[in-house]
């Protein structure tokens, strides 16, 4: 039988995220279309995006927090690009992003001292097999498996070298230790829900000190470039982007901090997160087909919850049939408009994905979970509905 009851808001993609809740376009409507970034207006409202992040997140008043082009992906790669080579680097994999980072390392960089530690889809690498002489580049949160580091515990609060930490699917909904982090990148398009296509690069003065002490022997292009003439450009991070931001973009990312602070700032982000995950969890316990794919709570997503379906009838099938059966099972509660996006990564093994950051109401999330039961009863037994 169907479920009676239906999410208010059917959206569960990993990015761009469900908008907060309330979103209007009218939240727009103050937006400086059509006047230049570049303008006092304008770049009041770039360093406001800045300053109100910065009072969101407590970060450190030594460390400088910019807004940079091509979302989370340009900052981590400005940071990669910038600043490897002046040591060995260790790069920590256990989902796709986090391996796009290890290419960029040992295929496209080419740098000889380079070490990947990886682990499978649903478990983490060896956190204490780091070597803290070395660069570390690590993802915080893996979007694509729903694994995340307990905590900053493994991290060497003496290193020498620097802690570059993508951190898209965790920044304001999970707790960073940032005197232990030297870059920390995200988007304004995962758990604030805004929209896509700008990125935040926040540098620790250790990451400062290394842009200006270490020239990378390979070219680097404009958008890449936090260095002229030997020294750090703080214009940058004083509301002056390299390129030119969408200033609707801008708007939207204001709306978004401004309705976390009304609630109660990062601590009430995470609460609705955990809020969500637990909802799924009571599912889990009691639904016989499914089950996370993070089998350890303890590194278990609260935002990006990844799920595996270890049903027998599903599991006999080759993995190009069951991600057919989990497309159909999509396609049916798009129809019903019920639930969109929620059918894993393409990099990741067959299964779901529910973004469960803050901007999801958990009734939204209580809501979907039976339709997905009805779906997949649906595709498992074809004859029978």
């Amino acid at each position: 039988m169907k479920p009676n009851v239906r999410p208010r808001i059917p959206n569960f993609s990993s990015g761009p995220c469900a908008k907060r809740p309330g979103w209007t376009p009218e939240a727009l409507s103050h937006a400086l279309v059509g006047r230049s970034h570049r303008a006092k207006v304008g770049k009041a409202r770039l360093q406001e995006v800045c300053d109100r992040s910065r009072a969101l997140l407590n970060l450190p008043k030594d460390y400088r927090l910019g807004i940079v082009p091509a979302s989370d992906t340009g900052a981590v790669e400005m940071a990669l690009w910038s600043m490897l080579g002046a040591r060995g680097v260790d790069v920590l994999t256990w989902e796709s992003f986090g391996q796009g980072w290890a290419t960029d390392v040992v295929k496209q960089l080419k740098l000889k001292d380079a070490r990947v530690l990886d682990a499978p889809y649903g478990k983490l690498p060896d956190l204490h097999a780091v070597d803290w002489r070395h660069d570390v580049v690590f993802p915080w949160n893996g979007t694509t498996s729903g694994a995340r580091v307990p905590n900053g515990d493994w991290i060497d609060a003496t290193r020498e070298g620097l802690a570059i930490c993508d951190a898209t699917s965790a920044v304001f909904a999970m707790d960073l230790p940032w005197d232990k982090l030297d870059v920390v990148t995200w988007s304004w398009q995962k758990v604030l829900g805004g929209e896509a296509a700008h990125g935040m690069l926040a540098l620790s003065p250790r990451a400062i000190e290394r842009l200006e002490s270490y020239t990378p022997p390979w070219p680097l292009p404009k958008i890449f470039r936090l260095t002229s003439k030997g020294k750090f450009s703080e214009a940058i991070f004083q509301a002056e982007t390299i390129n030119t931001p969408s200033m609707l973009a801008v708007e939207d990312a204001l709306d978004s901090l401004k309705w976390a602070q009304s609630i109660g700032g990062q601590s009430a982000l995470k609460t609705r997160s955990q809020a969500n995950l637990a909802a799924v969890a009571l599912w889990v316990a009691r639904t016989p087909w499914i089950e996370f794919l993070v089998r350890d709570e303890n590194i278990r997503s609260w935002t990006a919850v990844c799920l595996e379906i270890v049903d027998d009838w599903f599991k006999r099938q080759p993995e190009e049939q069951q991600r057919a059966a989990l497309k159909k099972m999509e396609s049916l509660l798009d129809k019903e408009g019920v639930a969109f996006d929620f059918v894993g990564h393409r990099d990741a093994p067959p299964g779901l994905r529910l973004w469960c950051g803050a901007t999801v109401e958990t009734g939204d999330v209580e809501a979907v979970l039976p339709w997905l039961d009805w779906a997949y009863a649906e595709i498992r037994n074809p004859v029978a509905a």
